[in-house]
């Protein structure tokens, strides 16, 4: 096990390095928490934080095991990932950033693709043809079980980059692919694809996690959870239909390539039931719950089934779901927390 870092005495100012994915509409809350600064409320005066912005996952996630930064806002596969590193640093899932059916789950096809009648319809028209997912993402766990629950099977099923999918479809080498918010809106409203299916045709869940450093846990239970009262402010603010327009406003600031309308879609948007749109967009349980669980237990046998991993099952102590469940019943609140529903293209006001 690597040195622990040093956070000073329970009540003494911290400084805080926190990895985060404006690039990943499911982690948003840590969008919030920047732009809103939610955090000064509970840490200690003179406490300074510093937001890292990580492209996806991994990096948030390396930076962590190196000790650069101490939380990290990560989808479910890579927060799997860093809780099995532990003889390089010790790492734990701490509490539910989100849960969704269509965040990570999103099925595009060509712009010139049929018009399906439903996401049945069009998950069986992939057969025999060229689809893109990065591999060992969330993205590729929920395009394997899509494909296997629909009986298809592609021609190729091709392990490429968000980028090099963007180039592919741009220059029509692709027939379908499965990417994540807000790309997924960004490409359809570019005209480069076209929204066919999602988690909600199959039945397929995602979900987006709040980790820490178990050193910092360990030695500023404080500060664990100051920043988990935070994140209870942010998840509650994002979920307040009255907060849609700012969110996408912040996340416009802190996300480069993207609309404030392709934002906005991404996380408030609503999308036709044919298409794999669903009522709710994202449900905040905000402990780690039943859900929660199960969908890290399913995604932790699918990283061993494809050699991401060497456990098949998490350690114990991996999942600390008593930090975050001990703040809700401070604050006499109950799980879920909230929701954010989808809502109207005419309630975008800008």
């Amino acid at each position: 096990m690597a040195g622990d870092l040093q956070y000073g005495k329970p009540g003494e100012p911290v400084n805080l390095v926190v990895g985060y994915q404006p690039y990943y509409t499911q982690s948003w809350s840590g969008v919030v928490m920047r732009g809103k600064k939610l955090y000064e409320k509970y840490l200690p005066k003179g406490s300074k934080v510093e937001f890292a912005v990580g492209l996806q996952g991994a990096v948030v996630v390396n930076a962590m095991l190196a000790g650069k930064q101490h939380i990290g806002y990560v989808g479910d596969m890579p927060a799997i990932v860093s809780t099995t590193k532990h003889n390089v640093a010790d790492i734990r899932i701490v509490a539910t950033l989100g849960l969704g059916s269509d965040q990570c789950n999103v099925f595009l096809a060509r712009p010139d693709a049929p018009g399906f009648a439903d996401a049945k319809q069009a998950l069986s028209w992939l057969g025999g043809k060229r689809v893109a997912v990065p591999l060992g993402s969330c993205a590729d766990r929920f395009g394997q079980a899509a494909l296997k629950k629909e009986g298809v099977a592609p021609s190729a099923y091709l392990n490429q980059t968000i980028e090099v999918i963007t180039s592919g479809f741009r220059a029509g080498k692709l027939d379908a692919a499965v990417v994540w918010e807000p790309t997924a809106s960004r490409l359809v409203q570019e005209g480069l694809a076209k929204r066919i299916a999602s988690g909600a045709s199959v039945g397929e869940i995602d979900g987006g996690f709040l980790t820490m450093r178990a050193d910092l846990v360990k030695q500023r239970p404080d500060i664990a959870k100051a920043w988990l009262n935070a994140e209870l402010d942010a998840q509650l603010f994002l979920a307040d239909p009255k907060n849609a327009m700012e969110v996408a406003s912040m996340a416009a600031q802190q996300a480069t390539g993207f609309t404030e309308k392709m934002l906005w879609s991404s996380m408030y948007g609503k999308y036709a039931q044919a298409q794999g749109g669903a009522p709710i967009r994202l449900r905040l349980p905000y402990v780690v719950d039943a859900d929660s669980m199960a969908l890290i237990n399913s995604a932790t046998k699918f990283l061993h089934s494809i050699k991401s991993i060497n456990v098949d099952t998490l350690r114990p102590d991996a999942v600390m779901p008593e930090l975050a469940q001990a703040v809700l019943n401070e604050r006499g609140m109950k799980s879920p927390i909230g929701q954010v529903t989808a809502l109207e293209d005419r309630e975008y006001a800008r």
